[in-house]
C-alpha cells in the first residue's frame, strides 16, 4: 500500500482527498458529484449512526421511513423552504424509457410516459412528512410526535468533495410535532445539546453551541441552533443543526389539533439532522500527514494485532487469547494473519486507516513475556507485560480518546481571536483563520457585505456569549454581544 500522501501544509485539500482514497473510505462514482462509500468508510458511518440512534431512542424518539419522492405541489407549499432548496432540486418528469427507433440499442424518454405531476427527489423531507402528519394528528392526545428517519437525500451540488458536500448523501432527519411553542423549542434545544454531546464525547471534536443569524437559518425555520467545529486549516464546519420551525409547516399543510378546551390550534414543529459530513469532520479534526486518525469510540477496529515477522501458530494462539479477552470488554479487534505482506507494509496500512492501537508480537516477545503497544495518536511505542496488556489497552483507549479531544480543543481555543477592527478582521482571517469573535450590528446588510468582501460568514451567535457594549467590526454601529465569524465548508 502506497503510504505517501500530500502534506497538510503543502495542499490541505489534496491531503484530505488523499486520506479519503488511501484509507479506503470512499471512491468516485459514475455519477458526477456522487461517491461510493467503501466498506471501511461505511463502517465508520455505522458507528456514528448506531450511537446517535441509541441517543435518540433514549430521549423518546422512534424511527420511521417516508418516500424518496415529493410531489412538486407539496414541495411548493411552504414558500421559504421551497425557495431555499429550489436551486438544488433533482426532478422526475417521466416514468419510462423506450427504444430509440433511429438508433438501435439506445433508449430515449417515452413522451407518452410523462408524470401527471413532477416529483422532487427529496432534498429534505418536511413537505412529505407534514402532509402525512395532517392525517395523523387530530387531538392534543396525538401529540407529541417524535420521529426520526435514516435516509438519503439529493441536493444537486455543482462543487463537491467526498463526505463534505456531495449530490447525494446519507443522514438522519428528525421531524417532531408539539402542542405548544415551549415544547417545540425545548425539543430543538434537547437535540442541539445531544449533538454537542455526541460531537465532544464520541467524535472528540470540540464545538461552539449557538444559533444562526437570520441569513443563515434553515429555510422555513424560526430559529436554527447549530454546533460549529473548527478544522485544522482554520475553516469552520457546521456539524449539526436543530430547527424550531414554529407553525410555518403546520399552516402550509393545515395541520391542526383540538386542544384540551376542544379549540383548534396549529401544531408546532421542529426538524434536525446530521449527515455523512461528520466523517469529513473526523478526518479534518484529527488526522495527520501519515493518514487517518480515529477516536477509539468511533473506530471500526480499535486494536489490530500483527504477528512478527509472520503469523506462526504459537503467535496466532497468543493473539487469539488477547483478542478474546479484549472482545469480552467490548473492544473490537483484528488479528492480521495475512502472510503475503511484510510487517512494515502492514504497519503503514493500519497507520493510514487510523486504527487507535497496534500490537506487535514476535517470538522474542513471547520469550520475554512482553508485547509491543503502539498508539496511533502520538505514535509512541511501549513494551508491556503480556499479563497486563488487556487492562493496559482498556485504559489506553480512554486515554487516546481524551487526548484527541484535548488536542483538538487546544487548537480550537488557540484559534478563537477577538477582533475589534475590520482591518484586523481581514488580516487574521487571511493569515491565521479560525473563529473570529467580534461585534456585529445585527443587520443582514452588514453580514452580506462582510461575506462579499471576505467570504466569511456568521457561523453562530454563541449561547454562552457575554453581553457587552461594543461597536460593529464593519459598520461601527452599536452592538451588545460578539458573534463568531469564519470561512466555512
Amino acid at each position: 500500500m502506497a503510504k505517501e500522501i500530500t502534506s497538510r501544509e503543502e495542499n490541505y485539500s489534496q491531503w484530505y482527498n488523499d486520506i479519503v482514497k488511501k484509507a479506503g473510505l470512499a471512491d468516485s462514482s459514475a455519477v458526477r458529484g456522487c461517491m461510493v462509500i467503501k466498506p471501511y468508510g461505511y463502517a465508520i458511518w455505522e458507528k456514528i449512526r448506531d450511537q446517535l440512534d441509541k441517543m435518540f431512542k433514549e430521549t423518546g424518539h422512534v424511527n420511521a421511513y417516508f418516500p424518496l419522492f415529493v410531489p412538486k405541489s407539496l414541495f411548493e407549499a411552504e414558500e421559504k423552504n421551497a425557495e431555499g432548496f429550489a436551486k438544488e432540486c433533482a426532478i422526475v418528469t417521466h416514468y419510462r424509457l423506450k427504444n430509440d427507433p433511429e438508433n438501435k440499442g439506445k433508449l430515449i424518454v417515452d413522451p407518452d410516459a410523462k408524470l401527471e405531476e413532477e416529483l422532487i427527489v427529496r432534498p429534505t423531507s418536511e413537505a412529505i412528512i407534514w402532509n402525512t402528519y395532517r392525517d395523523w394528528i387530530q387531538s392534543h392526545r396525538d401529540l407529541p410526535i417524535l420521529i426520526n428517519q435514516w435516509a438519503n437525500v439529493v441536493r444537486w451540488e455543482m462543487r463537491t468533495r467526498p463526505f463534505l458536500r456531495t449530490a447525494e448523501f446519507l443522514w438522519q432527519e428528525g421531524h417532531t410535532a408539539h402542542a405548544t411553542s415551549q415544547e417545540a423549542i425545548a425539543e430543538s434545544k434537547l437535540i442541539h445539546d445531544l449533538y454537542a454531546e455526541f460531537a465532544e464525547s464520541f467524535m472528540a471534536m470540540p464545538v461552539i453551541k449557538g444559533y444562526k443569524s437570520e441569513n443563515e437559518r434553515f429555510a422555513g425555520a424560526e430559529e436554527t441552533y447549530t454546533i460549529e467545529a473548527l478544522m485544522q486549516d482554520g475553516k469552520a464546519l457546521q456539524a449539526g443543526t436543530s430547527h424550531f420551525l414554529g407553525q410555518n409547516f403546520a399552516k402550509a399543510f393545515n395541520v391542526t389539533f383540538s386542544n384540551a378546551e376542544n379549540e383548534k390550534e396549529y401544531v408546532w414543529a421542529t426538524s434536525w439532522g446530521v449527515s455523512t459530513r461528520l466523517i469529513g469532520a473526523l478526518i479534518m479534526t484529527h488526522s495527520d500527514d501519515e493518514g487517518l486518525v480515529l477516536p477509539p469510540k468511533l473506530a471500526p477496529i480499535q486494536v489490530v494485532i500483527v504477528p512478527i515477522p509472520k503469523p506462526e501458530p504459537k503467535l496466532i494462539e497468543k493473539a487469539e487469547e488477547i483478542s478474546l479477552a479484549l472482545k469480552d470488554l467490548g473492544i473490537s479487534v483484528k488479528i492480521d494473519i495475512d502472510d503475503t505482506k511484510r510487517p512494515g507494509f502492514k504497519f503503514a496500512e493500519y497507520e493510514m486507516k487510523g486504527i487507535p492501537i497496534r500490537l506487535g508480537i514476535g517470538n522474542r516477545d513471547l520469550e520475554n513475556n512482553t508485547i509491543e503497544v503502539a498508539r496511533r495518536d502520538t505514535k509512541e511505542k511501549l513494551s508491556v507485560e503480556l499479563d497486563q496488556v488487556v487492562p493496559y489497552i482498556e485504559k489506553l483507549l480512554v486515554e487516546i480518546q481524551e487526548n484527541l479531544y484535548s488536542r483538538s480543543r487546544s487548537y480550537r481555543d488557540d484559534h478563537i481571536t477577538k477582533i475589534d477592527t475590520f482591518e484586523s478582521f481581514k488580516e487574521v482571517l487571511e493569515n491565521k483563520g479560525g473563529f473570529l469573535s467580534c461585534h456585529w450590528d445585527g443587520t443582514s446588510e452588514t453580514e452580506d457585505k462582510i461575506k462579499e468582501e471576505t467570504k466569511a460568514t456568521i457561523r453562530c451567535i454563541p449561547l454562552d456569549a457575554d453581553y457587552e457594549d461594543g461597536k460593529c467590526v464593519y459598520s461601527g454601529k452599536p452592538s451588545k454581544r460578539r458573534v463568531i465569524f469564519a470561512k466555512a465548508y
